[in-house]
């Protein structure tokens, strides 16, 4: 049991764990933070380029009837198909993946670049001693002007 436990501490004390798990609640925080954004401001922005269309309030009741609301028709007994709850959820999941996308753009371009190290400079060209034309590193003999050549 005591060689299990050792295991376990080693697995939580690795550098990676630990950063992941701070990632994690950071992560959580920054969720709030873009939740607030979508639900507080641009769902309301929303609503009124759609004339106040209220997304989650959008239904059909599967007896075929109207009713005035979700709760008017759960409380007939009805089932609903709430389709504009679905809407609501894929227009938050963009809304949050634009924001999203738009904080690590701007995360991105406050990153310090990093220089790219210089090319490594080309390799002298072989030459043959003889007619003076480039030659591969491996060859034995010139290809232009066949001289035998030295290693």
């Amino acid at each position: 049991m005591k060689k299990f436990f050792e295991e376990f501490k080693a697995f939580a004390m690795r550098g990676n764990v630990v950063d992941m798990a701070v990632g994690v609640i950071i992560g959580g925080a920054f969720g709030k933070i873009t939740t607030s954004l979508v639900n507080d401001i641009f769902m309301p922005l929303l609503g009124i380029v759609t004339g106040g269309v209220n997304f989650g309030g959008l239904f059909y009741a599967l007896d075929g009837n109207h009713y005035a609301s979700i709760e008017a028709a759960t409380e007939a007994g009805v089932g609903t198909l709430n389709y504009g709850a679905f809407i609501q959820c894929i227009i938050d999941f963009v809304l949050v993946a634009f924001c999203m996308f738009l904080v690590i753009k701007l995360m991105n371009g406050l990153k310090k670049k990093e220089e790219e190290p210089a090319p490594a400079p080309a390799k002298e060209p072989r030459l043959c001693p003889y007619c003076r034309m480039e030659i591969p590193e491996d060859a034995t003999r010139c290809g232009h002007c066949t001289s035998v050549l030295d290693k």
